[in-house]
């Protein structure tokens, strides 16, 4: 080989070693940088320079012109990469779930449900004791003061729970908004990461791990899909809908629901709109809404993925009630949904769930305690038990409908729910006035039994799907039973769910992580490569040197 070819080669290995070095030194400098991925310096042959070609040979006489960079590459393993993002937005619903159960579970009382659980009781042994001397101004009035504590206190916990569902909505908008945000900067690094590799020189690496972190975060929010295009670029979609594109990010839209208050999360690209007269773009979300709700949540068909869908579940679609759980009949009185059908709508939120439960058993509460004075009055001569406008007396009445208008199911303004309680204020002022002395002066000892055989009969299931009748002081206790049931159900499923995410990105970390005694190790090896081409370069010269001085003399 000619001398000059000689340092050629030599040249080449002090390039490519002081590449490798650098490269080392980054990966050792990012070492706790948050979504860095380890890089790796890729080295070959240079082209071989052939000096002649003999026919008669079996090869042609090259020389070879040392070592090369062909690229620098991230280490990954894609199929770890999709593993962990599936998985991390299967953790984030589940962990969703269990923090709403959570939620509501300390909404219903502390765990246990002793706030609410008190005033049942109370109520209840204030029952007793109007059994035991029904005429008693005494009774009657502690009677009206604990019904007025129980419905205080089923209001409290019925818009506690109506207050977290609003969190959950405003959660649902920031959220949104996050997404979109993250869309937004996957866009701008696909182009910036374009613009540097088109020529074909250099690897953008250190901006594919920014967009890497970003579809890693943007994995806990939603169900998402990706793949790189020709260009360099990463598509995103969310819930099969394309997402981010080479051109746009298609964003999602969120506009308030008139009638829940609730927001609607759907595409701008698939709704329809007009503007009003305000100027205001007013959207038909119908048939653009980001997520089927009516799909069963399943592992299998991958519905089960992202905390947005999580939160939308939970925060379900309107303030649920007792008539969540009834059928619903045409005009006719015909059943055109059966109960299970209707509760089967509700019964994926735990906020929903626990709204029409908990309605329920206050209207249980509610119409026994005024059905009993209902039947006294209709045994009577017209003015026992009634309220003076020939309506049977009622302790508790609605905000929404006159006393003497019977409860409809079709109409929500005559029902007596949780919402729109209020208490008979002529009653709380004169409690006497309830008397239980019939027309003859005779003690109404019955009456006083049916209030008694309302708080004691097992005639309440918890919702449709519960066969097991109970009365009333354990209705509130099934409620709060069957949200820690949920929980620990969610809870179960995020606990494996966290231990196969952290399995996983354990196994990623192997590979993308930087271990610093192999980046030293690496850089004593790059170090000692680089002083062995520096040394054969000093030969090289040396040589060159004595055939000048040689040539010279």
């Amino acid at each position: 080989m000619p001398l000059m070819g000689s340092l050629y080669v030599g040249t080449s290995g002090l390039q490519t070693s002081q590449n490798a070095l650098n490269t080392t030194g980054h990966n050792i400098t990012n070492a706790d940088t948050v979504g860095y991925v380890r890089q790796q310096t890729m080295l070959g042959d240079r082209q071989y320079n052939t000096i002649s070609i003999d026919a008669t040979s079996i090869a042609n006489k090259q020389l070879g012109l040392g070592v090369e960079y062909s690229q620098i590459r991230q280490v990954r393993d894609v199929f770890l990469d999709q593993t962990y993002r599936e998985e991390n937005g299967r953790l984030s619903m589940y962990s969703a779930f269990y923090n709403a159960t959570e939620e509501v579970e300390t909404l219903l009382g502390e765990l246990d449900g002793a706030s609410f659980q008190d005033s049942i009781s109370e109520l209840w042994t204030s029952v007793q004791e109007l059994a035991k001397d029904p005429g008693s101004s005494v009774t009657q009035g502690l009677l009206m003061q604990r019904a007025y504590t129980f419905m205080t206190d089923a209001q409290s916990v019925y818009d506690g729970l109506c207050s977290y569902q609003d969190n959950l909505n405003r959660d649902i908008k920031d959220m949104v908004e996050k997404i979109n945000e993250y869309g937004e900067k996957i866009k701008e690094l696909n182009d910036q990461i374009r613009k540097i590799e088109t020529a074909g020189i250099e690897k953008a690496n250190d901006l594919k791990d920014a967009r890497n972190q970003l579809l890693d975060e943007l994995s806990g929010m939603a169900n998402i899909d990706y793949y790189d295009d020709a260009m360099g670029n990463v598509l995103v979609k969310i819930e099969g809908h394309m997402f981010v594109t080479p051109d746009r990010v298609n964003e999602i839209g969120l506009q308030i629901d008139e009638t829940t208050t609730f927001y609607d999360v759907f595409w701008k690209d698939d709704a329809k709109f007009r503007v009003n007269e305000a100027g205001d773009t007013i959207y038909e979300t119908k048939g653009a809404l980001v997520f089927d709700l009516s799909q069963e949540l399943s592992p299998v068909l991958d519905t089960d993925i992202g905390e947005l869908k999580a939160l939308i579940i939970t925060r379900g679609d309107h303030r649920a009630n007792f008539t969540d759980m009834e059928p619903t009949l045409n005009e006719d009185g015909e059943v055109i949904a059966t109960d299970k059908e209707n509760y089967s709508k509700i019964s994926n939120s735990v906020i929903m769930t626990a709204q029409a439960e908990f309605d329920k058993l206050v209207h249980a509460v509610v119409t026994a305690i005024n059905g009993a004075l209902e039947q006294a009055f209709q045994k009577g001569d017209g003015n026992y038990m009634s309220d003076g406008n020939g309506n049977a007396l009622q302790i508790f009445q609605r905000s929404t409908a006159d006393p003497g208008e019977a409860e409809d199911i079709g109409d929500s303004e005559t029902l007596f729910t949780t919402a729109n309680l209020i208490i008979n204020q002529e009653l709380m002022q004169t409690p006497g006035k309830l008397g239980f002395k019939r027309p003859d002066d005779s003690i109404d000892y019955e009456t006083a039994e049916l209030l008694k055989a309302a708080f004691e009969d097992a005639k309440y299931t918890l919702n449709p799907e519960t066969t097991n009748g109970m009365n009333v002081s354990n209705f509130y206790s099934a409620i709060v039973a069957h949200v820690a049931n949920d929980g620990a159900v969610y809870k179960s499923i995020r606990d494996n769910e966290q231990i196969t995410v952290d399995s996983t990105e354990s196994a990623r970390q192997q590979i993308v992580g930087v271990s610093t005694d192999e980046e030293l190790s690496n850089m004593i090896r790059f170090q000692n490569a680089y002083n062995a081409s520096s040394r054969y370069i000093n030969v090289v010269s040396q040589m060159l040197e004595h055939l000048l001085a040689t040539l010279g003399s």
